[in-house]
């Protein structure tokens, strides 16, 4: 059946007060996605598809060349933060005139399969380059040199589809997953790195925490810096290189047989104060301990909480100076906010959409999703600072500012773009416009 011929088959919908409710999809340039508009000026004033395009391999020849590298990053990135995670969907939305006026194109976007041969070109340097760039990216959105930064490192589990490359079981998760490695600062994604699940958590923390401070310390001389993370990433060998290079570590550390022991006065306290009260119960201490694998002592912090389900004890690790209660509450548990980052990545930009079997065409995707986080972030901490929205997560922002239904209508000297009338934010979705156009 073609495509017109599909396009005015009429469907029925049950009546509303004697009247039929017909439909067909025959309504001609009309789109959902508006809001790609903000992703294309959010790209112009970041550059982000123009450095981005000269990293990707590309051996076509140029006289056969009809979608540039830049469009077709473009179409896949805008095409993420739109929502729409399956190589697929482009078999439709190549034609949808919202998206081909985001790129900057007047004709078909590239099809699904451009954008896999696209995907599957792509090897360990170019996602090296692109990693770089994240770091950069990352730079760039400061102003003013920042005194310090808290780099969070965390891991997540990527289920694995089939038989692919480097795919393997993993115990504490129970099922066959890829193991991305995550760097966050604030609300910025600097790393995401995917490996094995049949590596150490830790795998390759050490020198990427080594190369982002020296990267960071180039620009900022002075910046502090302080690496923190959960218990799976406690190694004696990067606290020494984090005390030689004088970067600051706040790292979870399981409680272990002799942790306990030195503990256990402090437990018992906090049990029968509870006990006594009813009350929820924290104490904190800290004191020196040495693994036996260490060069030296190290300072831990203790939790000792008891609740109405029992005791529930935290031990901290860090060269942080300040009182216990510090350390724990202002430094060490705000790392909870790098899973919304994780979030973001996995359920609303698809960083889980690692469905190749080729390992790099798996990194080069994870990537896509990151670079489109960076966006949307772009976007939050440009326009929409001190709004409603200013922390708001990417699914919500996409929902907000990007899902808008308008008209497009489109001749020789101008693209009009008829947005619905009924769209509740109209002069917020303008004063949003107006400070891409003019972030400064």
């Amino acid at each position: 059946m073609g495509n017109a011929k599909r396009n005015n088959r009429k469907f029925y919908f049950s009546k509303s007060k004697g009247r039929k409710i017909e439909a067909s999809f025959s309504g001609g340039d009309i789109t959902s996605d508006a809001g790609s508009l903000l992703l294309r000026e959010a790209d112009k004033s970041m550059k982000l598809t123009e450095q981005l395009a000269p990293l990707i391999p590309d051996a076509r020849h140029p006289l056969y060349i009809t979608h540039s590298m830049k469009t077709m990053l473009k179409q896949r990135l805008y095409g993420l933060a739109l929502g729409y995670e399956d190589l697929n969907d482009h078999n439709t939305l190549r034609r949808d005139i919202a998206l081909q006026t985001a790129t900057d194109n007047s004709k078909k976007l590239a099809s699904s399969s451009t954008l896999c041969r696209l995907e599957n070109t792509t090897d360990r340097k170019t996602a090296v380059e692109m990693s770089q760039l994240l770091v950069e990216f990352f730079i760039q959105s400061h102003k003013n040199p920042p005194e310090e930064l808290i780099l969070d490192f965390d891991a997540t589990d990527d289920l694995t589809h089939g038989n692919q490359e480097k795919g393997a079981y993993h115990g504490y998760y129970g099922h066959e997953c890829f193991l991305p490695l995550y760097v966050t600062c604030g609300h910025h994604v600097l790393v995401s790195y995917l490996r094995p699940s049949s590596s150490d958590q830790a795998l390759h923390a050490w020198p990427i925490l080594s190369l982002l401070v020296k990267r960071l310390r180039q620009v900022w001389p002075n910046v502090r810096i302080v690496f923190r993370a959960d218990a799976g990433f406690c190694r004696h060998r990067i606290f020494n290189w984090c005390e030689r290079n004088k970067v600051s570590y706040v790292v979870g550390i399981g409680g272990n047989a002799r942790l306990k022991n030195l503990a256990k006065s402090l437990i018992a306290d906090a049990k029968n104060c509870f006990e006594a009260t009813q009350i929820k119960q924290r104490l904190f201490t800290d004191f020196n301990y040495k693994a036996g694998s260490w060069s030296q002592e190290r300072r831990i912090i203790l939790k000792a909480e008891h609740t109405d389900k029992g005791s529930n004890p935290r031990f901290v690790i860090t060269n942080l100076m300040d009182d216990p209660q510090t350390v724990y509450d202002s430094h060490y548990c705000l790392r909870g906010d790098m899973e919304n980052r994780i979030k973001e990545q996995q359920l609303d930009l698809f960083a889980d959409r690692t469905s190749a079997h080729a390992w790099w065409t798996n990194q080069f995707r994870l990537l896509l999703s990151t670079f489109a986080y960076c966006l949307i972030n772009y976007i939050r901490i440009t326009a929409l600072a001190g709004t409603v929205l200013a922390r708001a997560q990417c699914g919500t922002i996409r929902l907000k500012l990007f899902k808008i239904g308008a008209v497009v209508l489109m001749n020789t000297r101008r693209i009009q773009f008829l947005l619905s009338s009924s769209y509740p934010a109209q002069d917020f979705f303008i004063r949003i416009a107006n400070k891409l156009l003019c972030p400064g």
